[in-house]
C-alpha cells in the first residue's frame, strides 16, 4: 500500500472530526482559495467572505470525501468557484429587486473559460508544490501561508534567514513559471 500524502492524512483525521487537521489544512489553501475567489469577484470583502464560505463547507462535506488526488486544493477550488458563482447570482437577484442603480464591480457572469483556467492554475499549483523539498515545501507555508517573516521562519526551522529569503525566492519563481504557463497554455 502506498503511502498517503500529507493532505490525504489530513483530509481523513478531519473529515472524523479532527479539528486541529482541518486548521492545518486551513492555513496551508486559505491563501490559493482567497486568490481563486478574488479572480473571479474582483472583490476583496466578497472573496473572503467566500473563501470562509468555502471552509465551511469542505468541513461539511469531508466525511464523504474520497480525495483521489494528493492535495486538497483542486476540490476546494471546484468549492471556491461554486460559492463565488452562487454569490454572483445572489447579487444579481438583489440588484434586480431594489431600486438602486446596479453595481458595476459585480462581474456579469462567470466565465467558464476563467473557471477552467482557474482549476487547472489550481491543480498546476498543488503539482508544483508537491515537487518541492520538505524544507522548501516548510518555508512556503510558513512564509507564503502563514505570513512568518524571514527571521520567524527561520527560527522556527532552525535555518539562517538568508536561507529562507534564498529558497522562498527560488520557489517563488518556480511557481511563476507553473502560473504562466497555465496562461500561456
Amino acid at each position: 500500500m502506498s503511502e498517503r500524502s500529507e493532505d490525504q492524512d489530513l483530509a481523513a483525521r478531519a473529515a472524523a472530526g479532527d479539528e486541529s487537521a482541518f486548521r492545518t489544512l486551513y492555513r496551508e489553501h486559505v491563501r490559493p482559495v482567497y486568490w481563486i475567489a478574488h479572480g473571479i469577484l474582483r472583490s476583496p470583502a466578497d472573496a473572503e467572505d467566500v473563501t470562509q464560505e468555502t471552509f465551511v463547507t469542505a468541513w461539511r462535506k469531508l466525511p464523504g470525501l474520497e480525495l483521489s488526488g494528493e492535495s486538497l486544493l483542486p476540490w476546494l477550488a471546484t468549492i471556491c468557484r461554486f460559492q463565488a458563482a452562487n454569490r454572483v447570482r445572489r447579487r444579481r437577484h438583489e440588484q434586480a429587486h431594489t431600486a438602486d442603480a446596479p453595481d458595476e464591480s459585480i462581474a456579469d457572469t462567470v466565465d467558464v473559460e476563467d473557471q477552467v483556467i482557474t482549476a487547472a492554475l489550481a491543480e498546476r499549483i498543488a503539482d508544483e508544490i508537491g515537487t518541492l523539498s520538505e524544507i522548501d515545501r516548510e518555508i512556503f507555508r510558513l512564509c507564503a501561508s502563514e505570513g512568518y517573516a524571514y527571521q520567524a521562519a527561520a527560527d522556527e526551522l532552525g535555518v539562517t534567514a538568508g536561507a529562507v529569503r534564498n529558497r522562498l525566492s527560488r520557489v517563488r519563481s518556480q511557481l511563476r513559471g507553473a502560473v504562466e504557463e497555465v496562461r500561456d497554455a
